[in-house]
C-alpha cells in the first residue's frame, strides 16, 4: 500500500507542470545626458503635437513612420477633442512640455520620455509619457497627474 501511495505521488508530481516565474519588468533611469537627442527631438514634437490640439482643434495624424499601428488607430480627433474639453476647462491653455525623466525599460527595449505639461492655470500638475520602442516609433502616449516618484504600470 504504501508503495502504491509512493508511485502515485510521484506520478502526480512529474505529471504537474511548472509555473514559468512572473519575470518583472527592469527599469532603468537614463541620465539626460546619455539620451538619443533625435528620439528625445521626436517625443518632444509628437507629446507637443496631441497637447496643441487643445488648443488648435486641428490635429495632424500619426504616420507611420512615427507611430505603431495601434498608437495611430486609437488617437483620432474625436477622442482628442472629448479630453481636450476637459482639459482646457479643468488646466487652461496647453503651453510645453518638459523633460523631467528618461527611462529605460530593458525587456522589451521601450524608452520612456517623461514630460512636465505646462499650463496656464497654475493648478495644473498634469505629466505626458511618450513610450518610443527599438524601432523609433511611438508605441503609447499616456496622461496622468503629476507624481514626484515614478511608478512603471502600463
Amino acid at each position: 500500500m504504501k508503495k502504491l501511495i509512493v508511485i502515485l505521488s510521484l506520478i502526480a508530481l512529474v505529471g504537474c507542470k511548472s509555473k514559468k516565474a512572473h519575470q518583472e519588468n527592469k527599469i532603468v533611469k537614463v541620465a539626460l545626458t546619455e539620451v538619443n537627442n533625435s528620439q528625445k527631438n521626436k517625443a518632444y514634437e509628437l507629446g507637443k503635437r496631441v497637447l496643441m490640439t487643445c488648443n488648435t482643434s486641428k490635429f495632424k495624424p500619426f504616420t507611420t513612420s512615427e507611430a505603431t499601428r495601434s498608437v495611430i488607430n486609437n488617437i483620432t480627433i474625436e477622442k482628442l477633442s472629448k479630453t481636450c474639453s476637459k482639459y482646457r476647462q479643468w488646466y487652461g491653455t496647453f503651453k510645453d512640455l518638459q523633460l523631467a525623466e528618461v527611462y529605460q525599460s530593458k525587456n522589451d527595449q521601450t524608452t520612456i520620455y517623461r514630460f512636465r505639461a505646462l499650463y496656464s492655470k497654475k493648478v495644473a500638475n498634469k505629466e505626458l509619457r511618450v513610450f518610443m520602442n527599438s524601432d523609433n516609433l511611438v508605441s503609447s502616449i499616456k496622461t496622468s497627474d503629476w507624481a514626484d516618484t515614478f511608478s512603471y504600470n502600463q
